[in-house]
């Protein structure tokens, strides 16, 4: 007879709730990990962004220079060091750049779901930490740009932290170490991308709830005032971490105009003067509504529910929801008001976006609505996929094949259109098998497959075009040992992808002053060296029959070749076109 006898060592209550919450934590953990990491050192920095941090890390680990980025043979102004000095400290520790350039952003994203984890317990409980967290991580474009060696998820964890200690101190505090630590952050993010003293925006909301008494704020004692002023302190002291170095070094070099420039160039033009006067990705000043829909779904499906939640909370004056709502409104004021316009600015408001809609989350899925908008979403994605896939397939539609041309595809094109029938399936299937009922079941595993199927598939496929691998490659088989390579008009994906030390004329220099300085040099030791050059850099000074067409990639069409190529006294005259800016897509 089967015994009745209870359980020797009944857990209590408390304790049974507590171990499920730690178990769903570490499952939480565990599928974040698996989204994020999935597809490290599977493929090589990609354009437009990644390479050009990957060969600036790379420079600073053979010159040992770190203090003053390169980019080739110039200093590269527009962005501060941080993200190069963490991809090439990867390296250190991993010896591998596939790896290596991918592991900042990767522990960035992880360390900014945890953060607003750890928000979402504190100012509620566990299981809105938890909601807080995995509504950033069902966020499309939070997720990209983990996944990408970029500077921005870099600079959304170090806004997130800077957000995590003022909110612990004006929220759950007094605590002035948390709020000097926040505004240490903020002075990192400073030195990230120059936008990390948004963070501090945050005590502008705070001000106005504490002058009219809301809910929920710290009883901080405000006689005290110079601890206030140490924040400031710490912003500057993080921000003097690089830029004193810097100017020290700088100074050193006074007699070079290069390195005034740089300094000229990385705290003024690069910040204020492009902020006031954009020079390229003008948008108007309603740009960002629309993105914050379809670049943030599937989190934009929680709109119509937490809107007048939001509205209700502040009618109550909770705090909680006030700090985080105002901080996200300053902030998009300020890059609105800016012509030059992104769609990944913004991204830092994303985290506290989902901070605000965790403690709303439970009570809307249990609402029919949200998770009716939930399916109609996987159904909308995954049949969008399907179609896109079975009819490319299909047809061999024209434009397929100038895809695989422009992106200098050279793989069975068939394989692009199977990954996106996969991906439209695999989401189908997530919605077959757990039904409305459970709809966000159905999300999270249509996200999983979307991403699994990006890093374990589409990064091996696309990666010897995207990276320009494939083109160095068939440059290095023209190449012997003792052979050198010069670059005119280049792409940092083409230095960073070479296997061996190339010469370069400059980056941003006209391209006909590198032709022709290209040519000089290769005139010098003419059976060892070649120029690999692009197409229109060449003008008519390059007989064709003489050279070696290498190949079409990256929208661009490349050839090398050798001085009896040259015409003696020629400069191109059509290839002087002014450098694509920093964050162009190439």
């Amino acid at each position: 007879m089967a015994s009745t006898a209870p359980h020797p060592n009944p857990l209590p209550e408390g304790e049974r709730e507590l171990f499920s919450e730690h178990r769903q934590f570490w499952l939480l953990a565990f599928f974040a990990i698996l989204i994020l990491a999935v597809g490290i050192g599977l493929r090589d920095p990609w354009p437009s962004d990644e390479p050009r941090y990957t060969l600036a890390a790379k420079q600073m680990v053979e010159s040992g220079d770190w203090l003053f980025p390169h980019r080739g043979v110039e200093l590269y102004a527009d962005k501060p060091p941080m993200l190069m000095w963490l991809e090439a400290a990867s390296f250190e520790l991993v010896r591998n750049w596939r790896i290596a350039f991918m592991l900042p952003s990767f522990l960035a994203a992880l360390g900014t779901l945890w953060l607003i984890y750890d928000l979402g317990r504190r100012l509620w409980n566990r299981k809105i930490g938890m909601y807080a967290a995995m509504t950033a991580l069902m966020c499309i474009q939070f997720v990209f740009q983990a996944k990408r060696a970029q500077i921005d998820p870099l600079v959304v964890f170090f806004i997130t932290a800077a957000n995590w200690g003022l909110l612990r101190h004006l929220l759950c505090g007094p605590n002035w170490r948390l709020y000097w630590f926040g505004c240490f952050c903020a002075g990192l993010g400073v030195i990230t991308k120059g936008v990390g003293f948004l963070a501090l925006l945050m005590l502008l909301p705070y001000a106005w709830a504490a002058v009219r008494r809301w809910d929920g704020i710290a009883a901080i004692d405000n006689a005290t005032w110079w601890r206030w002023l140490l924040g400031l302190v710490a912003t500057l002291a993080a921000i003097a971490l690089w830029l004193v170095p810097m100017l020290l070094a700088a100074r050193a070099h006074a007699g070079d105009p290069v390195y005034t420039t740089y300094v000229n160039n990385i705290l003024f033009k690069q910040t204020a003067h492009r902020y006031a006067n954009a020079w390229h990705h003008i948008h108007g000043p309603l740009f960002y509504l629309p993105l914050m829909i379809y670049n943030w779904l599937p989190l934009s499906l929680t709109y119509p529910g937490t809107l007048p939640r939001w509205w209700q909370a502040l009618k109550a004056k909770d705090a909680r929801i006030l700090l985080p709502l105002g901080w996200i409104v300053l902030v998009f004021l300020f890059f609105s008001a800016s012509g030059g316009k992104r769609d990944v600015y913004i991204l830092p408001i994303v985290p506290m976006l989902a901070l605000i809609t965790a403690p709303y989350l439970q009570d809307m899925l249990a609402k029919r609505w949200l998770r009716a908008l939930g399916a109609i979403f996987l159904l909308l994605i995954g049949g969008c996929m399907l179609g896109l896939g079975i009819y490319a397939l299909g047809a061999h539609p024209a434009f397929a094949t100038k895809l695989a041309y422009d992106r200098g595809f050279e793989g069975p094109a068939d394989s692009l259109w199977w990954m996106c029938i996969v991906i439209g399936a695999a989401q189908w299937l997530a919605l077959a098998i757990f039904r409305l009922h459970r709809a966000h079941y159905a999300v999270a595993g249509g996200m999983l497959a979307l991403w699994m199927v990006w890093g374990l598939w589409a990064y091996p496929l696309l990666n010897d075009s995207s990276s320009s691998v494939g083109l160095m490659h068939r440059v290095s088989t023209h190449l012997g040992p003792q052979n050198e390579i010069g670059l005119i008009d280049w792409k940092e994906q083409n230095m960073l992808m070479l296997d061996r030390h190339a010469m370069d004329f400059g980056f941003s220099a006209p391209t006909s002053q590198q032709f022709v300085r290209g040519a000089q040099w290769q005139a010098a030791a003419p059976a060892a060296r070649w120029l690999f050059a692009q197409e229109p850099a060449m003008g008519h000074c390059v007989d064709r029959s003489k050279a070696i067409d290498v190949g079409h990639a990256n929208r661009r069409d490349w050839w090398l070749f050798k001085a009896d190529a040259v015409i003696p006294g020629c400069m191109p005259k059509n290839s002087d076109e002014a450098p694509e800016p920093d964050d162009a897509a190439s």
